[in-house]
């Protein structure tokens, strides 16, 4: 149960960061309430602190607008393979939990000892 909401919340998580970052870039000024891609607050704050006054320039340039975009696109990509192997991810998630849980079993078993006993203590007896 808990693969299967795992890999709904990647889903999730997948769509929401592609539209955003596939439409953000191009939202005009004032729409939603937010400022230009290029003319935020933040971004003049960065430029400003740092002193690179060009960086306002080129994160409003096209390229970068489009390359935020591809990203975008690319995480939209990524929740739609997702879908279509569901059940696979879902049967990979579980049989790594499977594996790990069997790990822990046997470090666990091979690991005890008497309670006066350190892992890294070479004696059988401490007196």
């Amino acid at each position: 149960m808990s693969a299967k909401l795992s890999v709904i919340f990647y889903i999730i998580l997948c769509f929401e960061i592609g539209i955003v970052l596939a439409l953000l870039p191009w939202v005009p000024q004032g729409t939603l309430g937010l400022s230009d891609w290029g003319n935020n607050y933040f971004l003049m704050y960065a430029a400003r602190k740092t002193g690179m006054h060009a960086l306002q320039t080129v994160v409003a340039s096209g390229w970068v607008r489009g390359a935020v975009t591809g990203l975008g696109v690319l995480n939209l990509g990524m929740a739609f393979w997702e879908i279509f192997h569901f059940k696979q991810s879902v049967a990979a998630l579980q049989q790594a939990g499977a594996n790990s849980d069997k790990k822990y079993a046997k470090s666990a078993a091979a690991n005890q000892l008497p309670h006066h006993q350190r892992p890294d203590d070479g004696s059988d007896d401490v007196q």
